[in-house]
């Protein structure tokens, strides 16, 4: 019943999301969430854009979401956890003040970092 619900774009869109974490192994997983972080962020923005409050507030939701995801997969004995800890925190709280007033600048500066992390990791499998 709750499919019924959904946008068709986005019902799709999360069995597409599903099937490929369901064939993922770990470095996988990183990847779709950086992907998600930066896909939903997007998402927020144009839909600020458009004056749509519904998309805009889901978008940041699955945001924070998937920075959630990857704060509880990190691995606190690697070299790198405190950056990425720090990171994710600073980009989480970022989020959550553009809940009550949206900043378009502060999302997209969140979502380049993401993206170029994202395609960091990406370039080194």
């Amino acid at each position: 019943m709750l499919m019924l619900r959904q946008n068709p774009h986005d019902a799709y869109r999360k069995v597409q999301v599903n099937a490929r974490i369901l064939g993922s192994d770990h470095k996988d997983l990183v990847a779709i969430c950086f992907e998600q972080v930066v896909s939903e962020l997007g998402r927020a923005i144009r839909a600020n854009e458009a004056g749509d409050s519904t998309s805009r507030s889901d978008g940041l939701t699955r945001a924070i979401a998937a920075i959630t995801a990857l704060e509880m997969g990190l691995d606190r004995s690697n070299p790198v956890a405190g950056a990425l800890e720090h990171l994710y925190t600073a980009a989480r709280e970022t989020i959550l003040d553009c809940v009550m007033v949206f900043n378009s600048e502060a999302l997209g500066e969140v979502r380049a970092d993401f993206a170029e992390i994202g395609a960091a990791l990406a370039g080194s499998n």
